[in-house]
């Protein structure tokens, strides 16, 4: 890499690193604003995953002024992190304007993907719009009949990613979903011989629920997630699923975490759409504080890891005690 690339590149990454670590600070100091959104820009997918139940075959994209008045939401409620998912959000054309907008509200641009149309061109682009991280989830080597998005199909794309992409790259696995122990190993393997950083996730039903893992898949879980490493390390969680043990956590879904569909309501996650259910354009720091503080029923046996690495920032702070800012405007603390 010539010496003024290796300098942009330095600065680009210094750049980030620095917006991570204010993250953090602030997330420390002030509870009344969320850490992660994701946001839904398009339901259609290219895709038909057996398993997957947040994609449909019809829909339209939202319109990318209403999408970038949804960012532009988001950053006045104090979100750090908006990343951008579906469905399949690389099919909106809009996607990299409002990549641009997250990143212009000093933002963290996040893209979840199924990865087929990572071609070179469109890697490119989304440097050029700022992306910051990108994640794929690859359920197996070889396509079968629940599942298209393998390593036969997208290794070209991850090639064109660890060639080209400026920003980090994760490659999520997910036991459970048809994929053999065998399978997510070598998937594994194969991300970090590329230089990504690695998950492994454990399937969920309709509610977000664990679905019970088998010996051998649980011994893999242990050797792969004990050794992955970069965009993805608060990981107690899925040891105790899959041990068949309940978490006793708090989660703050609606408060430090958002699930913003594409009909603009926020929804505690992709599982529990329906709740709160409150159009986002009208959500409030009351509506934080209120989601923050409210028990969830199905938390005990909950996989969806964003939402449990968003509320564990917390994990430390004593509910209905309220520190940072608003501390001082004599609020009342929010209702039991």
């Amino acid at each position: 890499m010539a010496k003024a690339s290796w300098g942009r590149e330095l600065l680009r990454r210094s750049g980030r690193r620095l917006r991570e670590l204010r993250m953090v600070g602030r997330a420390l100091v002030d509870r009344d604003h969320p850490i992660l959104a994701q946001m839904i820009v398009v339901r259609r997918c290219n895709l038909a995953c057996a398993y997957c139940n947040e994609y449909d075959k019809t829909s339209a994209p939202v319109a990318t002024e209403e999408a970038l008045r949804r960012v532009d939401r988001l950053a006045a409620l104090g979100t750090s992190i908006v990343t951008c998912t579906g469905g399949e959000p690389m099919l909106h054309p809009g996607l990299e304007e409002i990549l641009r907008r997250i990143r212009r509200h000093g933002m963290i641009a996040g893209l979840i993907t199924n990865g087929t149309f990572l071609q070179p061109e469109r890697i490119e682009r989304l440097n050029d719009a700022g992306l910051d991280h990108l994640q794929i989830s690859i359920d197996n080597v070889r396509p079968d009949a629940v599942s298209v998005k393998s390593l036969k199909l997208l290794d070209r794309k991850l090639e064109h990613l660890a060639r080209l992409a400026r920003f980090r790259v994760n490659i999520n696995s997910v036991l459970g979903a048809g994929t053999t122990p065998e399978d997510v190993e070598t998937i594994t393997r194969r991300a970090r011989a590329l230089g990504f950083s690695t998950s492994t996730g454990v399937l969920h039903d309709g509610d977000g629920q664990l679905r019970p893992l088998g010996p051998a898949e649980r011994e893999v879980h242990a050797r792969v997630a004990s050794s992955s490493r970069g965009f993805s390390r608060i990981r107690g969680f899925e040891k105790n699923l899959v041990e068949a043990r309940a978490n006793d956590w708090r989660c703050h879904a609606g408060a430090r975490y958002l699930y913003v569909c594409e009909d603009g309501l926020v929804h505690y996650c992709s599982q529990q759409r329906g709740a709160p259910a409150i159009r986002l354009a009208d959500y409030t720091v009351d509506d934080i504080r209120r989601a923050f503080d409210t028990p969830k029923d199905c938390a005990p046996h909950c996989t969806i890891g964003c939402v449990h690495r968003a509320s564990a920032v917390d994990a430390w702070r004593p509910q209905g005690i309220r520190l940072g800012p608003r501390a001082a405007t004599g609020a009342p603390p929010p209702a039991p």
